[in-house]
């Protein structure tokens, strides 16, 4: 079994790959790889999309290097691979992001990226640090995880789901802010779980032996 990274120039990748490749050693999860090769991702049995900043860079960096997008598409809406979208990763999945200009997403989750609105106006945007997840809706990527768990974040924009049942869980920061979408084969995670300490190694854990 090989699992991705997929490395397109949107962030530090290594405390991502360091966390994948613990957890892969510890329930004999195959190996880990960062690549941005259309080949390379041709040929994953999982796939890891990571992203940090802005979502208009994330998605033009991604569609930048020639195939690798396809590359992505291919493997998740035709084999099926799993796939997980970390932090912008995560929010590339939806339909549209709204972060200084209109962006178009994979459109994987049905919703929008918005900004951060809480309704307490002395709560400060970005949303950063430790927060408690909430969870909305069982799947077997939460499997270990219990609303209470602490997770870590840094954003400033969040998902509006469209569809309820594609909401995972969800934290509190002056109303609700979503954490985890998924269906079928794909997941989403706003927060970091490279970073996240227990509950964020237990959800790599599971992703690495899912079997959607």
């Amino acid at each position: 079994m090989k699992t991705v990274l997929v490395d397109y120039d949107s962030g530090n990748l290594h405390s991502a790959q360091k966390a994948f490749e613990r957890m892969a050693r510890e329930v004999d999860g195959g190996n880990v790889i960062v690549s941005g090769l259309p080949e390379v991702i041709a040929q994953a049995d999982r796939i890891v999309l990571p992203g940090d900043g802005a979502f208009p860079h994330c998605h033009a960096e991604l569609h930048g290097i020639s195939g690798l997008a396809e590359a992505i598409i291919e493997a998740v809406q035709i084999r099926a691979v799993p796939f997980f979208g970390i932090c912008v990763g995560m929010q590339m999945l939806a339909t549209l992001g709204r972060e200084y200009q209109d962006t178009p997403g994979f459109g994987w989750i049905d919703g929008t990226i918005d900004k951060i609105t809480p309704n307490d106006a002395t709560m400060p945007v970005p949303h950063m640090g430790w927060n408690d997840l909430v969870i909305d809706t069982p799947h077997p990527m939460l499997n270990g995880i219990e609303t209470g768990d602490h997770t870590y974040f840094v954003h400033s924009y969040a998902m509006q789901v469209t569809d309820p049942a594609q909401r995972l869980a969800h934290c509190d920061y002056g109303g609700d802010v979503t954490a985890i979408v998924g269906r079928d084969n794909i997941i989403g995670a706003q927060f970091h779980p490279e970073k996240s300490q227990s509950a964020g190694l237990r959800m790599i854990a599971n992703f690495l032996t899912w079997k959607p």
